[in-house]
């Protein structure tokens, strides 16, 4: 497989993801280097038919690049952190990330290309059900 794709496996379902090399080097870069990636996904509260990922204060040592409020459904985006926590946005629907803060922007680092027609699905399935686990890999 390309050294840019990597497996996202979120509950039960299994998602192929092309790293945005181009837009994000750095973002793309730091991610990369901590993979395996494995945490919990949960429902946003404010970004609309979106999860994420807290990350609290771990820090990437990365600024902004490639940053957007508005990702389309399978536009991963990587919050550095800042007026908000570190975290990653993992949009299924309609989105404005956002925080209590207000209204964020985050690296648009990362797009689903495989199984983009179940990304509601477990959208769905983490806001009535909880948590799920989500592990980034190469693929």
């Amino acid at each position: 497989m390309s050294e840019h794709l990597l497996k996202i496996t979120a509950g039960a379902q299994a998602f192929m993801a092309k790293l945005e090399m181009e837009a994000a080097p750095k973002t793309c870069t730091a991610f990369r280097s901590r993979l395996p990636f494995e945490d919990k996904l949960i429902h946003v509260r404010w970004s609309g038919e979106s999860c994420w990922v807290p990350l609290g204060d771990f820090e990437f040592g990365i600024g902004f690049e490639n940053a957007t409020s508005y990702p389309a459904p399978g536009e991963i985006l990587l919050y550095p952190g800042g007026y908000s926590e570190t975290e990653i946005l993992f949009p299924y629907g309609a989105c404005c990330f956002a925080s209590k803060m207000g209204q964020l922007a985050g690296n648009h680092f990362l797009t689903v290309v495989e199984g983009n027609d179940r990304l509601r699905e477990i959208g769905v399935q983490t806001l009535w059900e909880g948590a799920q686990t989500i592990r980034f890999e190469s693929a």
